[in-house]
């Protein structure tokens, strides 16, 4: 191709308002980098929001309510994010979310300076809501790519975790040792400064402004809502997002129960992050080769192993080999169920449609991560590992049944 015709190209791109490839690639980095930086804040709540929330909590049963009330910013927040993305183009979803991520850092540190338990709960709150916009950069990234890349893209994106992964346990280990006392407030502070460098990078993407037809939204969301393809993706993304929060909210905690210092829950904590985003730069590829649903299926089945693993004793090494078994597990599932989303929707539709689905994952999520702290406190670790098997067996038979519907109607076309 001659320059003059990559130009024009590209100038058709402009004017279908869809972004050229040299957009794409550079909204596919941007969202990659900023997942980076923004994967960091989850990781820094889930890191110490029990140990901060048992240190400021009235009552030891409380010790989770932070990490619980996360996530329930997270299923709050979706449904907002989405109608803000739908209404002024996903741009600005991202700058409100990281601007709730600084929030979060600077509301925390001035919960830990006066030790208010009741103010970090809202502080991270706002960092559930962070949590929830940096998920729909997977989305983002489908939205401008090709048909048959859009898995790939997604799954570039989501590989920029592995990055949060090491930012943010090393971020919680280098402020313990700078700043010691009081516990944390540090770690806070860094983790502000962090969500406004991410803010800086999602400025340039460009991504186009949502369209009329666009902004009707399409069939009625309960026409697509109960679609069986529809509800076999949300529940496996349920389950895999679920689980992997239950677990893992539990799991520093339960380490420190068992006498492991603080340094191997943070430790067994970024090899979990790491081994949830690892896999991404070959689960989009997995997904175009062999198709969503055998890897979602994978993805439940490593699920079960990590607790079965946990099952088998309560050494750091059974609780790391847990937690990266988890996150492996996670991968599969959540990008696999991600891509099935993909099919069920229009693109006029996409916006809703996606957002529903986090509704409904984060929701659930909001009542696991509730159960699993008190679950933990009054049963054990051992019945935090157990119940997961429940919702797998769920997923499981819910993917059963779309293949027997898929396999009935290939027999009535025939």
């Amino acid at each position: 191709m001659t320059a003059r015709n990559a130009r024009d190209s590209v100038t058709v791109d402009k004017s279908s308002g869809k972004p050229s490839e040299r957009e794409q690639r550079s909204n596919i980095w941007r969202l990659t980098i900023a997942q980076a930086l923004s994967g960091a804040n989850s990781v820094v709540v889930y890191a110490t929001g029990a140990i901060v929330g048992n240190m400021l909590a009235p009552s030891p049963l409380l010790a989770t309510l932070p990490i619980s009330i996360f996530v329930v910013g997270m299923a709050v927040c979706t449904l907002p994010a989405g109608a803000i993305a739908g209404r002024y183009g996903r741009r600005a979803a991202f700058l409100a979310g990281t601007g709730a991520g600084v929030l979060t850092g600077i509301l925390s540190l001035l919960a830990i300076l006066a030790g208010w338990f009741w103010l970090f709960c809202l502080a991270t709150f706002f960092g559930g809501a962070y949590a929830a916009v940096v998920l729909s950069f997977r989305f983002a990234a489908a939205d401008a790519a090709a048909p048959q890349r859009k898995a790939q893209a997604m799954s570039m994106v989501m590989a920029g975790g592995v990055v949060a992964g090491v930012i943010g346990p090393q971020l919680v280990n280098w402020t313990i040792h700078h700043w010691p006392q009081p516990l944390y407030a540090a770690t806070f502070a860094a983790q502000a400064l962090v969500a406004a460098a991410a803010a800086v990078i999602l400025l340039g993407v460009q991504l186009p402004k949502p369209s009329n037809t666009e902004k009707a939204g399409g069939r009625p969301l309960a026409t697509i809502a109960l679609q069986p393809r529809f509800l076999v993706a949300v529940t496996s993304g349920a389950v895999s997002y679920t689980l992997m929060n239950f677990v893992m909210t539990a799991a520093p905690l339960a380490m420190h129960m068992h006498g492991h210092s603080h340094e191997s829950a943070n430790l067994g904590l970024q090899w979990h992050v790491i081994a949830m985003y690892a896999p991404s730069f070959f689960t989009g590829k997995l997904i175009t080769r062999f198709g969503a649903t055998p890897i979602t299926s994978l993805g439940l089945v490593l699920t079960g192993a990590s607790a079965a693993i946990g099952l088998a004793g309560a050494d750091v090494l059974h609780f790391w080999g847990t937690l990266i078994l988890l996150g492996i597990g996670w991968n599969f599932g959540f990008l696999g169920a991600s891509a099935l989303v993909l099919e069920c929707h229009q693109p006029e539709e996409k916006t809703q449609v996606q957002s529903l689905n986090d509704f409904i994952i984060f929701s659930l999520m909001a009542i696991a991560s509730f159960a699993s702290g008190g679950i933990l406190s009054v049963y054990g670790w051992n019945t935090v590992l157990a119940v997961s098997f429940t919702p797998l067996a769920l997923a499981a038979f819910a993917m059963l049944l779309l293949k027997v519907q898929k396999s009935t109607a290939a027999k009535r076309d025939s």
